[in-house]
């Protein structure tokens, strides 16, 4: 960009979260870290929930200043001890102004098909153990659903507020390498988030969906890690890659800002493209 390009002179202040109250679920790692991080780079105030304690004080030690930095260690399957987190938070800084309903799981089970596209007994669907099915929509849905409940009784009162929900492209696109219990909870997911948008945007409260294609992060035990299930995924995203962490951070600004300020019941898809490739091409969604 030039000095006499438009978009190069805009003010900054829409995008600007200073001073505001934020907190992240699911921000020992991955997409809440990044979550977590960009808002503490932007000058919020930023509580960081996970269910791993450790993994939890490694990450907000990484992610910066410690006087704007809290955690808390919490389930969201746990409605009961999530209200308490919101307590904490809200009333150690007058409320919160963004929530990040991000905790999720991979269901921890196979697809019915593999990374190229071969037919797998192990992931069929008779064969998807019911407990794995059970807790892949206990927290990917139900822990969404709760973190909603807990936001918008803080937010209400106030009438005002930001929540921006993970959800994933494969909430839109059937895709048989991804075990059957995760696309699933992560439809649900989307639908809730337009539910919560309709119902509270009399209240000043918008609600939006992240939809991440494939990034880099410890989901399905660290697949996506390997430089050989890169290549593979890569080869079925129009940009030829898959997504790292720090390019998410500026969708995330945005949607926590005042610059979405009229955007609300939105799935916007950050995933190099894949959703607009045509259905020949395989999908995987690795969010949190």
């Amino acid at each position: 960009m030039t000095r006499g390009d438009p978009i190069a002179s805009m003010p900054l202040a829409p995008f600007s979260v200073q001073d505001r109250t934020a907190l992240v679920t699911g921000a020992a790692g991955g997409l809440g870290l990044a979550f977590a991080q960009v808002l503490h780079d932007a000058g919020a105030r930023v509580t960081m929930v996970d269910v791993d304690g450790t993994k939890l004080d490694a990450a907000a030690t990484q992610v910066g200043d410690s006087n704007r930095v809290r955690t808390a260690v919490c389930d969201v399957t746990d409605e009961a001890a999530l209200a308490t987190v919101f307590d904490a938070a809200a009333g150690r800084h007058g409320g919160l102004d963004v929530v990040f309903a991000n905790a999720g799981i991979d269901s921890g089970a196979a697809g019915a098909t593999d990374w190229q596209g071969q037919p797998q007994a192990i992931g069929a669907m008779e064969n998807v153990e019911i407990a794995r099915w059970h807790r892949t929509l206990d927290v990917n849905l139900t822990g969404v659903f709760h973190t909603l409940r807990q936001a918008s009784r803080v937010m209400k009162p106030r009438r005002s507020g930001r929540i921006i929900v993970t959800s994933s492209v494969v909430a839109a696109r059937n895709q048989t390498s991804v075990g059957i219990p995760y696309p699933v909870s992560k439809a649900g997911v989307a639908h809730l988030t337009r539910n919560a948008a309709l119902e509270l945007a009399p209240f000043g409260i918008t609600v939006n969906a992240i939809a991440p294609g494939t990034f880099v992060t410890d989901i399905a035990g660290g697949a996506v890690r390997s430089p050989e299930v890169q290549a593979a995924i890569g080869r079925m995203v129009p940009l030829g890659r898959v997504g790292q962490t720090d390019e998410i951070k500026g969708l995330a600004l945005f949607l926590a800002s005042d610059a979405s300020s009229y955007v609300t019941g939105a799935h916007i898809a950050i995933d190099g493209g894949l959703s607009v490739a045509g259905s020949e091409a395989g999908s995987h969604g690795s969010g949190q």
